[in-house]
């Protein structure tokens, strides 16, 4: 049985999804560089990453997830199965720019629909997705599904924006830290902040949802999804990101994305 698949199109380059069937995967925090929208099918899920607490996700919830928010999603117990949508942010404002939630540069929220139409809908495009449809056919539907998930009555869960003062300190370090490959240790960060070790940790988390180091390390994961569906290779990428190791590599990929980077690279699991 397959457990993970994904679907990708070369035609659609904005566009992956993912289905997950019976599966036991757990995920540490992490964030995508995309629009996320996920849907379960079965079982229960614990959603991580709202300031008031974790919410629990029932049968045919979707929520949406704005790109670079800080989150989990794990079974609340066994095994359960999901679907989930990346949208790159990029597209989204060129070609729905009506959709477009940050254009006011306030934090996007993340939305939780109840309503089943959207896990109808939701379901309807995968399945499309999956398909051998015609590519222009699936962004016709893409368009008309996400005006439907995202317009729909949802359950807000408002994210906390950052000082001023705290992203005037952390802006700089991640421009600094995005052109960089390596690790670099906190000690070496707090160089020229006049910032404690604490006090940059705490500024680091209010505005990223992460602490450095764990930024880091979601940050070259981010990087090395996007080398793996050009076709690079995992040892290559593993090396040319600063992993100790290809194991590594190998430990680290899993525990923020449910697969290995090579079942990543083939689109499936077993």
């Amino acid at each position: 049985m397959v457990e993970a698949e994904f679907w990708r199109d070369a035609a659609l380059p904005f566009l992956e999804s993912r289905r997950a069937c019976r599966t036991i995967s757990c995920y540490k925090p992490h964030s995508h560089d995309s629009m996320s929208i996920g849907v379960v099918d079965e079982g229960r899920s614990v959603f991580t990453g709202a300031p008031g607490g974790p919410l629990q996700l029932t049968a045919r919830s979707v929520v949406v997830i704005p790109a670079h928010r800080v989150h989990a999603c794990n079974p609340v117990e066994g095994r359960w199965s999901y679907q989930m949508l990346h949208v790159d942010e990029t597209w989204l404002a060129e070609s729905i720019p009506e959709l477009d939630m940050g254009a006011d540069r306030s934090p996007r929220p993340v939305r939780i629909v109840p309503e089943p139409g959207g896990y109808a809908a939701f379901c309807r495009l995968n399945e499309v997705l999956f398909s051998g449809a015609d590519p222009r056919e699936k962004e016709e539907l893409l368009v008309t599904v996400l005006d439907e998930i995202l317009t729909a009555p949802a359950d807000i869960v408002a994210g906390a924006r950052a000082r001023a003062s705290d992203v005037a300190v952390v802006a700089p370090i991640l421009e600094y830290l995005r052109t960089s490959n390596m690790q670099v240790a906190l000690g070496d960060l707090v160089v020229d902040t006049g910032l404690s070790r604490f006090q940059l940790v705490r500024r680091f988390r209010a505005v990223t949802g992460l602490p450095p180091l764990a930024w880091q390390i979601n940050e070259r994961i981010i990087r090395a999804r996007s080398r793996l569906r050009e076709g690079c290779g995992p040892a290559e990428v593993a090396g040319d990101l600063g992993f100790a190791d290809q194991s590594h590599f190998h430990r680290t990929f899993k525990l923020r994305t449910g697969v290995t980077p090579g079942e990543y690279r083939a689109g499936a699991t077993h």
